[in-house]
């Protein structure tokens, strides 16, 4: 899989190069947009910009007559300072102009003296004979036009306008078109060296910016490529804060999750190669635990055979050994059916078929049921129960199995108890827990077996055990009901006896003990 990865990332490298990186692509794109940006409007510049020009020039013509108009009509014509104003708008315009009266004298002119022939010809010509060497008309109002025309005394090209003002003289303003279009072509020259050296000085500055721009992505692809070979010690560390940064941060968690997932795929390989190993040693403790049952019925099967062979063969015909024989094949076979119901209650619970079911109840009212079960034993032995059964206290648990804790802890105190033959029942508060032990006065369990008790059939004293009928299941079920409820459990030697204990979630709070347990 990764030869294959590796493979197509060197295909892409062979097959596209650097005229086909991300940098160059960029380049391309910003200058042949720039390119273009250019073009179009040199193209715009030259189409349009003459018909922008005289119709800029055309609102300039009637805002002058509006002004000279203004003018006449309140007589400020006759103030100097008037006129001069009005001579010097048009002179910023470019607009020669010519007022005359009926008797065309003339009334006012824009003091030219180059083609001021020219005016008063070109206005007799219109007044007289009409002129019709317009060509283009831009605006016609009633009392006035505003066109273009060629002179063809000068055979220059003019954008005209022609009326009467609102007094009755007669006016003609004139603009030279070929001075516009003079000035479009110097423009559209200026513009083309402009744009030249723009298009030069963009080239350099597009292949900074992008280079730039591109760096960080061709860093993430350079930890892309080396994360595509597993190696995830390489990290982006670039401080953008825009969606190269982000990437770069996302690039760096995957590598960081992928590693993380490797690390424990890894981990869950060696996990299942010690698996496989301990196959045999699996196999060997099964065989141990077969061993182990097949011992323990051995002996309670030898007895039931031998005896009632005996019963069969009538070796003792008197009736006291024939009902001892009797009781001798009962006894075994009860404990072996003890010794098989514990069996299966512990591979029930081990193998979690055993469902827990948990309920609120009273774990006093357990205890008192369960010592009263066990009081004909207790008596038997005078053993003396301590344990304050006044203040009921509620807990959380599947109630049947924890009675088999107790029964079992409680029978395990009974046939180890020694001295003085006491056995006490506590309560403690742990947190949201209460600790129930269970101590017995007698012998220290050796340090070095005390792990080993809560493991199938291991006795400590296995003479004793024999004396009592224990087979070593007993606290194996204890260990494994505890862990199927998730609860603490334990053993330890005390000053003159032995304390087992487990735990149980509190159903309320009640105060029934000092914090120091007594």
């Amino acid at each position: 899989m990764n030869n294959t990865s590796n493979n197509t990332v060197n295909n892409l490298k062979k097959k596209y190069g650097f005229n086909h990186s991300l940098s160059m692509k960029m380049a391309v794109i910003l200058l042949g947009m720039t390119a273009a940006v250019v073009l179009l409007s040199w193209l715009f510049n030259s189409v349009f910009l003459e018909k922008y020009y005289i119709n800029q020039t055309s609102s300039e013509l009637v805002d002058s007559y509006d002004m000279i108009n203004k003018a006449f009509e309140d007589d400020s014509i006759y103030i100097r300072e008037t006129v001069v104003n009005i001579i010097g708008e048009c002179e910023k315009s470019n607009i020669s102009f010519l007022i005359v009266d009926e008797s065309l004298q003339i009334c006012l002119s824009s003091g030219f003296s180059v083609n001021g022939d020219n005016l008063v010809n070109r206005l007799k010509d219109l007044i007289f004979y009409d002129d019709t060497t317009k060509e283009d008309i831009i605006l016609e109002k009633e009392a006035y036009s505003v066109y273009t025309i060629v002179d063809s005394s000068t055979g220059g090209s003019y954008l005209e306008m022609y009326g009467t003002l609102n007094t009755g003289e007669l006016f003609l303003m004139r603009v030279s078109i070929d001075g516009i279009r003079d000035s479009i072509a110097v423009s559209n020259r200026f513009y083309v060296y402009v744009a030249i050296s723009m298009l030069i000085f963009c080239t350099v500055v597009i292949i900074f910016v992008t280079r730039k721009v591109t760096k960080p992505v061709k860093n993430l692809a350079q930890i892309s490529e080396r994360m595509s070979r597993m190696d995830f010690s390489v990290k982006y560390e670039g401080g953008e804060e825009d969606e190269i940064g982000i990437l770069g941060a996302s690039i760096n968690t995957m590598s960081k999750n992928l590693e993380n997932s490797i690390r424990e795929l890894k981990n869950a390989n060696m996990e299942l190669t010690k698996d496989i190993a301990k196959k045999d040693e699996i196999d060997q403790m099964r065989k141990e635990f077969l061993s182990n049952v097949s011992h323990e019925l051995k002996t309670p099967i030898a007895l039931i055979q031998g005896y009632a062979e005996g019963l069969k063969e009538s070796v003792n015909d008197d009736v006291d050994s024939m009902n001892f024989y009797c009781d001798v094949i009962t006894d075994e076979a009860a404990k072996m059916n003890k010794m098989v119901m514990k069996l299966l209650t512990l591979n029930q619970i081990e193998f979690g078929s055993a469902s827990i079911d948990m309920e609120r109840f009273d774990i006093v009212e357990i205890i008192k049921q369960i010592l009263a079960n066990f009081k004909v034993m207790l008596d038997s032995k005078n053993i003396k129960i301590v344990f304050d059964d006044s203040i009921p206290v509620f807990v959380w648990a599947d109630e049947f199995v924890t009675a088999e804790v107790i029964t079992n802890y409680i029978s395990n105190a009974i046939n180890h108890i020694d001295f003085d033959k006491i056995i006490f029942i506590s309560m403690k508060k742990m947190g949201k827990n209460i600790r129930i032990s269970i101590k017995n006065t007698g012998e220290n369990i050796p340090e070095n077996e005390i792990e080993n008790i809560w493991q199938k059939f291991y006795k400590v004293d296995k003479s004793r055990t024999r004396e009592y009928g224990g087979n070593g299941i007993g606290l194996s079920i204890v260990k494994a009901i505890m862990e199927s409820m998730q609860k603490d459990y334990g053993v330890k030697n005390v000053s003159g006896g032995v304390e087992f204990f487990f735990e149980l979630e509190l159903a309320a709070s009640v105060k029934f003990y000092s914090d120091n347990g007594k």
